[in-house]
């Protein structure tokens, strides 16, 4: 593994989203000086916070698995995640709606779980669901140590016994026939593939391997801090703090300051140059070199984007979960209009998460706090100018297609609402107008993502869902552990 060159003693870390954390809880355990700039007034990036009226709601993951990672960041300075957050199991994980009207709790204990897949679906159907979580469980033991848990500077890092091992149970097969080998019924084959959108591809395009998205909600668990996600960026910085953390919350980084192919600094907004040995950069992996190191990014093919609608509401019901997962008559064709033609879904699937069922503090008394999800092409294959009026006619749409699969009387409900769409994310710093950061092709996993430490300058580190391992809180998580590996070695 390379490592930075060098003194390493003082560190400034560029942005205080989940991976920027971890990192300087890693760094601070190993006793590094670690400063973090934010331009935000707070922590969390994307696991921002959006208050409205008395409603609060996350600004970005709405699903919050593998809190033992958490506790592992935690761990570098001896802190623990239940001395800092209440965490709620989620049961179920998700309840899946489907166009005949059934519903399927996915429920994160396979002999319950293989329960409701009976009742739903058959018992041939239940006993193909428990070989499929045989199968993820072992994908999941095969990747973690060797791929996903470790930094990759080239394609020979892959050569490993389980390389051979993962090739054989079908890793690098497509996703959606190796879910098809275990389960029959349509309903299942997508509570089990549409994870890879979270990707970046649709599950005929993704690669089996990604089979472990699934195992880690629908059978390891969803959890949901008390407070909403944001607690947990939250929690994270104020344990840094606790030990010798440096947060800078309302500054602005505008470049890195380079000299002799090494970072020496950075320089802020305000024109502060603040010295440093290494500069680890948590912004959305393409904006940090186009920004703040001045160069030309690599050319990374980008996941799909999303338009969230947050809204506060009289209306509560009493069919759904906290986590739902609305599916469309339309399954391979609705994933080829968001990413192969650009356009809006005809036939939406959405998601919806409606946290006050779990933590009725998120809004005011009697009220109930909706976290509405909907794919969409990214700023590059999509539409480029969302302007008001297509975002208000867009969100009035999806409402109006909630309403027809059994949200009655939603709109008529709304009190407040926020809509986010690719446009929003482009200006909050996302490339692509995407929150996912680059999809998960072949050649762009692995050894083939960007690297952790750039490779042309010594000390300057990347942490986040650009770089690897990839996308989703759990591997931006251990992206601030593997960044922190290549200060410490």
């Amino acid at each position: 593994m390379r490592t930075v060159t060098g003194p390493t003693d003082r560190v400034v870390i560029v942005g205080a989203g989940l991976g920027g954390l971890a990192c300087a809880l890693h760094l601070a355990g190993a006793g590094r000086a670690v400063t973090v700039l934010e331009k935000e007034s707070e922590p969390g990036g994307r696991a921002g916070r959006l208050r409205l009226h008395g409603y609060e709601f996350d600004t970005g993951p709405a699903v919050f698995t593998m809190p033992e990672l958490v506790d592992e960041a935690l761990a570098a300075v001896d802190e623990k995640l239940a001395d800092w957050v209440e965490l709620l199991p989620v049961d179920p994980a998700y309840r899946a709606h489907f166009p005949d009207g059934s519903t399927l709790d996915v429920i994160a204990d396979p002999p319950r779980m293989a329960a409701e897949v009976a009742r739903v679906c058959g018992l041939r159907e239940a006993e193909g669901y428990l070989r499929f979580v045989d199968h993820a469980r072992r994908l999941w033991e095969l990747e973690r140590r060797d791929f996903i848990e470790r930094n990759l500077d080239s394609p020979r890092d892959l050569l490993t016994g389980n390389l051979f091992r993962l090739v054989l149970a079908g890793g690098f097969g497509r996703l959606q026939r190796k879910v098809d080998r275990y389960l029959r019924d349509p309903r299942t084959r997508r509570v089990f593939s549409f994870q890879a959108l979270y990707a970046g591809l649709a599950p005929h395009d993704a690669l089996g391997l990604y089979a472990v998205i699934a195992y880690l909600d629908a059978v390891r668990g969803v959890w949901f801090p008390r407070g909403g996600i944001h607690a947990i960026p939250r929690a994270l910085a104020a344990a840094a703090g606790r030990h010798g953390v440096v947060f800078r919350y309302d500054t602005t980084v505008s470049s890195v300051d380079i000299a002799h192919g090494r970072a020496t600094g950075v320089v802020t907004a305000a024109g502060e140059r603040i010295p440093a040995d290494v500069v680890v950069l948590n912004p959305d992996l393409p904006v940090a070199y186009r920004d703040l190191l001045g160069q030309e990014p690599r050319p990374l093919r980008p996941s799909p984007s999303a338009v969230v609608l947050h809204i506060g509401s009289t209306q509560r019901y009493g069919r759904i979960a906290h986590h739902n997962l609305h599916f469309g008559r339309s399954w391979r064709g609705t994933f080829d209009e968001v990413i192969r033609a650009g356009r809006l879904m005809s036939d939406p699937s959405l998601f919806v998460s409606n946290p006050t069922r779990t933590d009725p503090a998120l809004a005011p008394p009697g009220r109930e706090a909706y976290y509405v999800l909907a794919p969409v092409p990214n700023l590059v294959t999509g539409y480029r100018d969302w302007h008001a009026g297509l975002a208000e006619r867009y969100a009035q749409e999806l409402v109006a297609t909630l309403e027809a699969r059994g949200y009655v009387g939603f709109g008529a409900g709304v009190q407040v609402s926020r809509i986010v769409t690719p446009a929003d994310w482009a200006a909050a710093g996302m490339a692509a107008g995407t929150p996912f950061a680059a999809a998960h092709t072949l050649f762009q996993t692995g050894p083939f993502r960007p690297p952790t430490l750039h490779s042309g300058l010594s000390n300057v580190v990347f942490v986040g869902s650009g770089t690897q391992p990839g996308v989703g809180v759990p591997m931006v998580l251990i992206s601030g552990k593997l960044a922190a590996q290549r200060v410490t070695g």
